[in-house]
C-alpha cells in the first residue's frame, strides 16, 4: 500500500475506545478541497448581499449545487465545476452591483 495515495485509510490510535478513520490527501488533493470551499464561502456571502425575497432560495441552490458533485473523484471534472462556479458566481456579483445590492 502507497501512504501517499489519498485513498488509503490511516487508522489513528484511539480515542477513548475508538478508531478513527482518516484519508491522507496529496497536496493536489488538498489543495484542490481549499478551493471548492473557498468558492462556496464566496458564493454564500454574495448570496447573502441579495434581496430578502432570495437569499434563502440562493443559498439552497448554491448547497444543492456542492451537494450535486460532492462525491465527484475526477480532478479534472472538478477544476472544470470551480471554474464554471467562478463565472456564475462572478455574473451573479455583477449582476447585484447594478441593482445596487
Amino acid at each position: 500500500m502507497d501512504p501517499k495515495r489519498s485513498d488509503v485509510p490511516l487508522l489513528i490510535p484511539p480515542v477513548q475506545g475508538e478508531l478513527v478513520m482518516v484519508l491522507l490527501l496529496d497536496l493536489q488533493d488538498f489543495l484542490l478541497r481549499a478551493r471548492v470551499l473557498k468558492l462556496y464561502r464566496q458564493a454564500l456571502r454574495v448570496a447573502g448581499r441579495a434581496p430578502e425575497q432570495a437569499r434563502a432560495e440562493l443559498r439552497q441552490t448554491v448547497r444543492q449545487e456542492m451537494e450535486n458533485n460532492r462525491n465527484c473523484n475526477d480532478k479534472q471534472r472538478i477544476r472544470f465545476l470551480i471554474s464554471e462556479g467562478l463565472a456564475r458566481l462572478k455574473g451573479l456579483d455583477e449582476m447585484l452591483d447594478m441593482q445596487g445590492h
